[in-house]
């Protein structure tokens, strides 16, 4: 699969550009704020309904217009696609594929799939749990639609379980029959998820550790492990055991939404207090590519690659290995931003990769 063509009405600081594109490299190079990222985040849109940057759709709409449109072609087997996302302040996003209107944009998730790799990929070590959980179901949620419905219903049982922690507090009334039917709900949903996450990390960390090995020749030892509260308990007496710590702090303490990835270097220190910058890094793009690796297993055909920045804290020597790995007949087509057009060259003409270079200036491109 490939993105043959893009174009951009009112997108962020572009006011009308239109993009044609190699199937194997693109770059898109500039000074920072030109707007090289904002043309990945375009393709994102495409790929996933959204911007990997900003969840306000109204925010990417250009200073002083009233509604943007990004538009695509996607080839892939011969057949090609027209993509279109559309918004209007303070309406609905509308989203077509060969101009007509999906159902549902979950419908959409997994038919173009994506992998991003970018400096905000930080926050997955850096921030809490809830950043690690959602890059686990983002990746099962581009190879499985069930998977992302299970999860809405998970998120809807548990906020009607937590607003009836909160009104035992504020009402003094305790119904103990609704409790145990939003209990059993929470738990089949719950049993589900955990299930399918689990299986998921059994299949995505050997992908990982071969990646991390290849990019830093095995030069330190990292690890990668799936934390649940569900690995040692039954998740129904986990919720008993748990009702009075529950109705204290009017919310629920345990179950899949606590799920956890502990990211470790040299045995067990913990990679975020540990690890250097370029350790850190190497760790993400591993953990990318491994995303990378899992897609194109369970679609049977290459994702996108869109490399953000992706030079920054990484070695020469690190930086050539993984054009190299990524330029392999392994990956499918690349999109990257960098603000020196003169290394994108070298890199690529050392290994001999054709690569078309767009030049970004102020929302204009020149190629």
């Amino acid at each position: 699969m490939w993105l043959k063509q893009l174009s951009l009405l009112n997108f962020k600081n572009y006011t009308e550009s239109t993009l044609t594109f190699l199937p194997e490299v693109n770059a898109f190079t500039g000074e920072n704020g030109a707007g090289k990222t904002n043309l990945l985040d375009a393709i994102h849109y495409l790929s996933l309904c959204k911007s990997y940057f900003n969840p306000i759709d109204s925010q990417h709409i250009k200073k002083g217009e009233e509604w943007f449109m990004v538009q695509g072609e996607f080839e892939r087997e011969e057949r090609v696609d027209a993509i279109s996302c559309s918004l209007k302040r303070n309406q609905k996003k509308q989203f077509k594929r060969n101009k007509k209107d999906y159902p549902r944009l979950a419908d959409h998730i997994g038919q173009f799939p994506l992998v991003m790799i970018s400096p905000n990929d930080s926050e997955i070590i850096t921030e809490g749990s809830e950043e690690r959980r959602k890059f686990i179901d983002n990746v099962i949620s581009q190879t499985d639609n069930r998977y992302l419905d299970t999860l809405i219903l998970y998120n809807k049982v548990l906020l009607q379980r937590n607003m009836l922690l909160k009104g035992i507090k504020e009402r003094g009334v305790f119904d103990v029959g609704l409790l145990e039917v939003l209990n059993m709900q929470l738990v089949d949903v719950g049993d589900r998820i955990y299930a399918r996450r689990k299986r998921f990390m059994e299949e995505f960390t050997p992908s990982f550790q071969r990646h991390y090995n290849y990019l830093t020749d095995q030069a330190e030892e990292v690890s990668l492990v799936y934390e649940s509260p569900l690995h040692h308990h039954d998740f129904l007496e986990l919720l008993n055991s748990c009702l009075d710590k529950d109705r204290a702090l009017e919310r629920t303490t345990q179950g899949v939404h606590k799920d956890d990835l502990l990211f470790t270097i040299h045995g067990e220190m913990p990679l975020k207090k540990f690890g250097s910058q370029g350790q850190q890094k190497s760790f993400l793009i591993a953990l990318k590519l491994a995303q990378y690796s899992f897609l194109q297993e369970q679609k049977k055909f290459r994702p996108l690659l869109l490399l953000d920045d992706i030079f920054d804290k990484l070695d020469d020597r690190r930086t050539t290995k993984l054009m190299k790995m990524v330029s392999n007949e392994e990956f499918g087509q690349i999109f990257i931003t960098d603000t020196d057009a003169d290394r994108i060259r070298k890199i690529f003409d050392e290994i001999a990769q054709p690569i078309r270079i767009f030049d970004i200036e102020g929302g204009q491109v020149h190629v």
